[in-house]
């Protein structure tokens, strides 16, 4: 059953509470569409609306708190089910946004999900980042909760933003300190996500 818009502005509140009642909306379609596609192919294990609304989107959202995606391009590496980028792009319709997913069954999941809530200025690119040919000093953001090849996402994401472009993570405490310890990038200081105790939100900064 598709949640209520009230259900959604209450779960995603905590995280982030600009979304109005037409964003609320794409957010019920989505989580619906999230919860159909699972019963055929695997994108979460995450199985509740609430517990979608809350893990999937208030987690991917919160970082509208302290980093400004109104606009510029990002890419979301690993996507998955869309997340972040998808959720961030729908609290930010100028955002142009490249969400990057091997698996191809994700990939159709995304393109539904697109054109189900009518969102524009989204690429979908089913193969692995480094293969992506996204052009160098191109970027203003790149994003990741799919974090399996650190160094070279780091390097690649380094190449790939412009001067002063953030790269954001979302890690557990642990692995934001062993990352912090890259000399790439300029990190502040980790935002822990509401509700959890060890799981953050990373953000670093490309030397300008």
């Amino acid at each position: 059953m598709t949640p209520t818009l009230d259900f959604v502005k209450s779960a995603i509140s905590p995280y982030y509470s600009g979304v109005d009642r037409q964003q609320c909306d794409k957010i019920a379609k989505y989580s619906d569409l999230l919860a159909l596609w699972n019963r055929k192919i695997s994108l979460t294990s995450v199985v509740e609306t609430d517990e979608i609304l809350r893990f999937h989107f208030g987690e991917s959202i919160f970082a509208l708190k302290f980093c400004d995606f109104s606009q510029g391009r990002l890419a979301d590496v690993g996507s998955g089910a869309g997340f972040p980028g998808l959720a961030i792009k729908i609290l930010c319709p100028d955002l142009d946004v490249i969400l990057i997913e091997p698996n191809l069954r994700k990939c159709a999941f995304l393109a539904e999900v697109v054109r189900a809530i009518d969102v524009k200025s989204v690429q979908i690119l089913s193969k692995p980042f480094e293969d992506s040919g996204i052009s160098t000093n191109s970027l203003q953001f790149v994003t990741s909760r799919a974090l399996s090849q650190t160094p070279v996402l780091l390097s690649w994401s380094r190449s790939a933003l412009v001067l002063g472009g953030s790269l954001i993570l979302w890690v557990s405490k642990d692995s934001a300190a062993r990352i912090q310890q890259d000399s790439l990038f300029v990190w502040d200081q980790p935002q822990v996500i509401p509700g959890t105790s060890n799981r953050v939100v990373l953000v670093g900064k490309k030397p300008i």
